[in-house]
């Protein structure tokens, strides 16, 4: 079927742009599902007597785990095959999202939102999206990963009003019975039309010489593959800087901004749905501003970019506090610059990657890379509910992400860049 569709677009419309459409999908459920725990945390707390840093527990575990996936996902992709990963990751996430909804204890919900969900997700996100743009572009990196990492900011602006709505009327159970039906959903669209590389559909990755050589087949195990590439990487300075500014980047997107914002604004007597409209709103600001970001990282020097990007966040996360107490200007433009500004880093770091570790490492690399992001997600996520819990406000935490922001602007432009140069490195 992929091979029948490949050969009548061919001339009109190369076949990577399906594989970016449907990894879209999926990228766009996995946002939504990593989303909807934002509009429980209030409700599970008041159906079962669950503390705020209880559910921040859960969800920092699922941040962490989520990260840490990464490597491991993008070498089974290697070993076992794109397609095969995602659809038993895809499975294994519907049926854990729909069994929560029969959780009585707080143990399951570590183990469920936690555990299982957090790997599940950890193969379907941002590893998934560098893995299908190495494979299928040799051109136009940027923009592609600019469009794939878009799919967050369309998973909230899609599901959180729906979700926040559904909880507001009928409490949280239904929040995940829809989520885990839109998982299932896509698992046959992958199965149909998700090809395992371009090779499978008889094509060379966009814009590559018609003689390139397609890499050959990996054989080892996983684990073997993930580490390997993290011993090559870790002896390099510009492994830890990625590893460091994205660690800031996570904790100051997904695990403060995605996670408590919603909470943030039931101190300052807004509604849940009202708190999820301005989070949807942030993601229509991100999808413009990271799509943006992609097209700008094919064409300018990424360090300065992440510059521009890691300092304007920090400013607009330093505003965050007081624009609560502005009227009717204060949340709305913190709401538009920190959404151009949400996730436009992920571009730009994964072409430093690919510049610096090659398209072959790259994926691996950028999933150990990713697992720094979600680890920084995971202290922000768990950190500012202790905050919240001792000191009755986000106002600490919320300057703390900030501030580590403006130093993520400094230290990324220490990141060398060197195209060409590395492990086995291919220009981007």
């Amino acid at each position: 079927m992929q091979a029948t569709i490949a050969r009548r677009l061919e001339g009109r419309l190369h076949y990577g742009w399906i594989a970016i459409a449907v990894t879209f999908l999926i990228m766009l459920i996995t946002a939504g599902t990593r989303a909807s725990p934002s509009v429980m945390m209030v409700p599970l707390e008041h159906d079962f007597g669950w503390s705020r840093a209880t559910i921040s527990l859960a969800l920092s575990i699922n941040l962490a785990l989520f990260g840490l996936m990464g490597p491991f996902a993008a070498a089974a992709m290697l070993r076992f095959g794109l397609r095969r990963t995602v659809l038993v990751a895809l499975t294994v996430l519907a049926t854990a999202v729909a069994a929560s909804s029969l959780m009585q204890a707080s143990w399951q919900l570590q183990l469920i939102w936690g555990v299982v969900v957090g790997c599940a997700t950890g193969a379907t996100a941002m590893t998934l999206g560098a893995t299908v743009v190495n494979r299928w572009f040799f051109q136009r990196r940027g923009l592609a990963m600019g469009l794939l990492t878009a799919s967050s900011a369309t998973g909230q602006l899609v599901f959180l009003p729906l979700l926040a709505a559904l909880t507001e009327n009928h409490g949280w159970r239904p929040v995940v019975l829809v989520v885990a039906g839109a998982a299932a959903l896509i698992v046959p669209l992958v199965a149909w039309l998700l090809p395992e590389r371009p090779g499978s559909v008889g094509l060379k990755p966009y814009g590559a010489a018609a003689d390139a050589v397609e890499a050959a087949p990996v054989t080892q195990n996983p684990i073997t593959i993930a580490f390997s590439a993290l011993r090559r990487a870790a002896v390099t300075r510009d492994f830890w800087l990625l590893f460091f500014t994205f660690f800031v980047c996570g904790a100051s997107t997904n695990g403060y901004i995605g996670t408590h914002f919603i909470a943030m604004c039931g101190d300052f007597g807004l509604t849940p749905v009202k708190g999820a409209s301005i989070l949807a709103v942030m993601g229509l600001f991100d999808l413009a501003g990271t799509t943006l970001s992609g097209w700008l990282s094919d064409r300018y020097n990424p360090r300065v970019l992440l510059c521009w990007y890691y300092g304007l966040r920090g400013l607009a996360l330093l505003y965050l506090p007081a624009a609560f107490g502005l009227g009717v200007f204060g949340l709305p433009l913190f709401t538009m610059f920190y959404g151009l500004d949400w996730i436009a880093t992920v571009p730009p770091t994964v072409r430093l990657t690919t510049d610096r570790f090659g398209s072959t490492d790259a994926p691996v690399i950028f999933g150990w890379i990713v697992a720094g992001h979600q680890l920084g997600a995971a202290f922000a996520a768990l950190g500012a509910g202790l905050l919240r819990g001792s000191l009755g406000s986000y106002t600490v935490a919320t300057w703390i992400s900030g501030g580590l922001c403006v130093v993520a602007a400094l230290v990324v432009l220490r990141i060398h860049r060197r195209p060409g140069v590395g492990m086995g490195a291919v220009p981007a």
